[in-house]
């Protein structure tokens, strides 16, 4: 793989001077389109041996571009296997918003690479670890983001003399370590694992690059040069295209029983005894009659908020951080259901987040930036009222996603919920749930009452008339997404009493079950 890499191949400082000028206007020129129109962001990584030329090649883009424009991002903590969140979040949380280019050093591969090569790590988890990084960037690509990904690198013999003349030099000598000379010794495990690590994830959506970087002046024409060509061929793309490309196919009708594809307007009888038994879905076995009466309620809340405290500062001390997730229908009661759990634990202790309409900021991003940036610290206790489901509820029903973006969002979501559980987070997600009837007797009463009727909106009101889409979607999300280490917490919240102490309830047995604690 990388003979060809070790070729010589060398540009004249003469012919560099010559080429710079005019490259250096293009990939302004490039970065004020990108920046002006917003249509995608662009994500550089570089990797590859010490001494490759990765950091003198992000320092010449910023000083090549527009520094403004740019997030370089490098990280000295991959080693660090006790970070206080799940390793991808600090990934997430530097992505760049569309119109801008972000850089990446020591990143998503670094990790894999180092504990592959120090025997850390055998194969099955090294190449579950690249599966994950696969689907990382998969999820970006689709999300429009172009990825580029350069491995820097260098013969044994020119790492060895890169790394000599670093030292010798006064002005560079604190940059190599012994850790380089490590790293060095362990040249032929290097590249026995970058190997694989570069053919399971060379993808077309986000491609690599084995760049020679003997020579500084060839190593900046190659790496300038893919990013202009990458960014003007994605230019030449038209906004029209990307979008018929992520659209479903045409719907296919039957007519005279004949198919045909595009003809949206012949439609084939509804058969109503599908449409019937169609309609009954997981919401459909909910008992919507139980209930607790007020005295009995009052004892087991009181006993179980006891029990939460207690398990709460276990955790606390234990470094296990909690995410809570609740979705329901409007006036479903999750507010009061949140509010239980709060009064158990330490205020100092949790977050929440009421999840509405995404900002400017964040629609410049993945949908999923917002929630990973939010994820909490170990020991802590995270709350979203709405959460990343919206993708394939609100967003599904309403048409803010078309039909290939809230389809993926299934395995991107489960992905996700993957990571945070294999850190260590207690994940609890409930979905609680009210009688059509019942939101209607709900939204009189905030009529009525001046303290809650703000809580009412049109909006509100108009989501009722697409009640059945909303149970269909909530099938969908359950059937997708309801996995033995994260499963759903179906609440039926017509009686606010008894959906309150089901929500304690269950958030006590997860945690209590999660820290080998006694509970019943």
């Amino acid at each position: 793989m990388f003979e060809t890499a070790e070729l010589g191949r060398t540009i004249s400082k003469a012919d560099f001077k010559r080429a710079a000028p005019d490259m250096r206007q293009q990939l302004l020129e490039l970065q004020d389109e990108l920046h002006r129109n917003k249509r995608f962001s662009v994500v550089l990584l570089f990797a590859g041996v010490d001494g490759g030329g990765k950091g003198e090649t992000v320092s010449l883009l910023n000083a090549w571009m527009d520094p403004r424009w740019l997030i370089t991002r490098a990280y000295d903590d991959i080693g660090n296997s006790n970070s206080e969140r799940p390793e991808f979040w600090k990934y997430w949380r530097d992505l760049p918003p569309r119109g801008r280019i972000g850089m990446f050093l020591s990143a998503w591969y670094t990790r894999p690479l180092l504990e592959k090569v120090h025997d850390k790590l055998d194969e099955a988890s090294f190449i579950k670890q690249l599966e994950r990084i696969a689907a990382f960037e998969r999820a970006l690509a689709r999300d429009g983001t172009l990825i580029l990904k350069f491995w820097m690198h260098l013969s044994r013999e020119a790492q060895e003399r890169r790394l000599k003349n670093l030292e010798n030099d006064p002005l560079t000598a604190a940059r190599v370590t012994e850790r380089d000379w490590e790293h060095w010794r362990l040249y032929d495990k290097f590249i026995d694992t970058a190997e694989p690590l570069i053919s399971r994830t060379n993808r077309g959506i986000a491609p690599w690059t084995v760049v020679e970087g003997t020579d500084a002046n060839y190593r900046a024409i190659t790496v300038t040069n893919i990013l202009r060509e990458a960014i003007e061929r994605r230019f030449r793309e038209t906004p029209q295209a990307d979008e018929a490309a992520s659209q479903p196919e045409p719907p296919v009708s039957v007519k005279n029983g004949k198919a045909k594809k595009g003809q949206s307007d012949v439609v084939e009888p509804a058969n109503d005894a599908y449409e019937t038994a169609k309609s009954i879905t997981v919401l459909s076995s909910l008992n919507m009659a139980k209930k607790l009466e007020k005295q009995p309620y009052k004892e087991r809340l009181l006993d179980l908020q006891a029990r939460l405290h207690r398990l709460h500062l276990i955790a606390k001390a234990k470094n296990r951080s909690s995410v809570l997730l609740f979705e329901g229908p409007d006036a479903a009661g999750k507010g009061g259901a949140i509010r239980r759990i709060n009064e158990a634990l330490d205020a100092r202790n949790y977050q929440v987040h009421g999840i509405a309409a995404p900002t400017d900021e964040e629609l410049a991003r993945h949908y999923l930036w917002r929630f990973w940036r939010r994820m909490p610290r170990d020991g802590y206790v995270t709350i979203f009222d709405r959460t990343w489901y919206g993708r394939v509820l609100v967003e599904r029903i309403e048409g803010f996603a078309n039909e290939d973006e809230w389809r993926r969002a299934y395995a991107e979501i489960n992905e996700f919920e993957d990571q945070l559980i294999e850190h260590g987070t207690i994940l609890v997600k409930y979905w609680i749930h009210i009688t059509k009837d019942e939101q209607l007797a709900r939204f009189k009463l905030r009529e009525k009452t001046p303290y809650k009727r703000w809580k009412l909106t049109d909006e509100d009101w108009r989501n009722r008339d697409k009640w059945g889409q909303y149970e269909q979607a909530v099938n969908d999300l359950v059937q997708y997404t309801s996995t033995s280490t994260a499963p759903w917490t179906l609440v039926e919240g017509n009686d606010k009493r008894f959906a309150r102490v089901k929500v304690v309830e269950t958030y006590c047995r997860q945690l209590a079950e999660a820290l080998d604690e006694p509970f019943d």
